[in-house]
């Protein structure tokens, strides 16, 4: 059943509310590279070579509310933390694995059809 909370176009596309976490530009590979364990913040940024720490922050909060992922404080010092995925976001590898075989095997054509795609617009755009 849907949360009173969801607004009316999430409860018209209940498949909304899912599509919208795993199709930004970081959870599925958070949900990638915690596959293998539980890892620190500096361990996830260290492997999403790009992301901002208040990105990466917002993602990660965004989907330990989605119940994909736990966050673990030590009480050591320094304070450890550790992101970990729950059985729901273990469930979820299976379906985003293929998408990085894909992506891994197909990304130079990819980008050699992206580059000729530029071309082409510029030459149109020239003249």
């Amino acid at each position: 059943m849907v949360n009173e909370a969801a607004d009316e176009s999430e409860i018209c596309c209940p498949s909304r509310l899912v599509l919208d976490r795993i199709g930004d530009k970081w959870s599925v590979l958070i949900v990638l590279n915690l596959g293998d364990g539980p890892k620190r913040f500096s361990e996830l940024r260290g492997v999403l070579h790009h992301v901002t720490p208040k990105v990466l922050t917002y993602t990660l909060r965004g989907m330990e509310r989605d119940g994909l992922l736990t966050r673990t404080v030590f009480a050591e010092v320094p304070p450890r933390v550790e992101y970990e995925l729950t059985p729901l976001g273990h469930s979820l590898r299976p379906v985003v694995e293929p998408i990085s075989t894909w992506a891994a095997e197909h990304v130079d054509e990819v980008l050699s059809l992206r580059k000729a795609h530029d071309a082409r617009s510029a030459d149109e755009f020239a003249g």
